[in-house]
């Protein structure tokens, strides 16, 4: 700014600039108040302690002794840390196997979902053969029908191919799923095609293309696939409770219904083994949060 003492008084008014004159005080900015975080998380945080209390309420259940958990009113805050129900659930000798059940039937349901799903969603988006169009509706029509009008025709399915009572009945319906189909259609062709264009016009085959350039792109996807999937899976009870009936195949899901009999049921128990049964789904949300997030984000409904 050009300095204007040394001139006369009204001759440096007539050059300043016009509003403004020699004793006016110049205006300072306000300066805003800003939060360290999103004021958002003003409403957020309420929320998700509301959704978080009965996560809370089980662990804080499964360090008390049945006594606590069965007296009125309830106690909220146990008077001591007692492990009797995890000694329970961790002394059962069927326990680990019903892990395991859970463990494999979850894992291969995971990858064939991510296979499979892989292939054909690849094939709606980027592929035109006849009848595409409808075999995608049918196929999200699917999702409509609830399970109760399909678990019987299932399991007279899984009879006819020998597989009640055993693993198989849990993983062959899970291999693939229209959810997991479609979310990943959406996410292609959210895709530039130039990418895979470019890859053909130097030879590469369809396959190719889609493993070695579609696939590295679709992770926030495919994680979202496999941490629903694994939900889901590793969730179920109904079903489990249709096709099967040996002990030793128990989902870990079904093995605790055991712990609940007809005239004493052992809560800590039940509350042990259901903090042991949510860490590995907690767990597997938290590693795949951000992708997950990214996925829904950027996933769209086009058509």
């Amino acid at each position: 700014m050009t300095d204007l003492s040394h001139l006369p008084g009204r001759t440096a008014d007539r050059l300043r600039p016009a509003g403004r004159t020699s004793e006016e005080p110049v205006a300072r900015p306000r300066r805003r108040l800003r939060l360290p975080f999103s004021p958002w998380h003003l409403l957020l945080a309420p929320l998700a302690l509301l959704f978080a209390v009965p996560l809370i309420w089980l662990g804080l259940s499964s360090v008390m002794s049945d006594a606590e958990i069965n007296r009125f009113p309830p106690a909220l805050w146990p008077s001591g840390i007692d492990l009797d129900g995890y000694r329970y659930v961790l002394g059962n000798a069927m326990f680990p196997r019903w892990f395991a059940n859970s463990l494999i039937v979850s894992a291969v349901a995971v990858v064939s979902n991510l296979l499979l799903g892989t292939l054909g969603g690849y094939a709606f988006a980027r592929m035109r053969f006849g009848g595409s169009r409808v075999l995608l509706v049918l196929m999200l029509a699917t999702m409509a029908i609830p399970f109760q009008l399909t678990m019987i025709p299932t399991f007279l399915v899984m009879r006819k191919l020998g597989l009640t009572d055993t693993l198989g009945a849990l993983i062959v319906p899970s291999l693939v799923t229209p959810f997991a189909v479609f979310l990943l259609r959406q996410f292609f062709l959210s895709l530039p095609r130039e990418l895979e264009e470019a890859a053909w016009i130097d030879g590469c085959s369809r396959l190719r293309v889609l493993f070695q350039i579609v696939v590295p792109l679709s992770r926030p996807a495919l994680s979202t696939v496999a941490v629903l999937t694994f939900l889901t899976t590793w969730n179920d009870l109904s079903w489990p409770l249709i096709a099967l009936n040996h002990e030793a195949n128990y989902t870990l899901q079904l093995g605790l219904t055991t712990f609940r009999g007809q005239h004493h049921t052992q809560w800590s128990a039940v509350m042990a083994g259901n903090v042991i049964t949510v860490l590995p789904v907690l767990l597997a949300f938290l590693a795949a949060q951000k992708t997950f997030v990214r996925s829904i984000t950027s996933t769209g409904l086009k058509g």
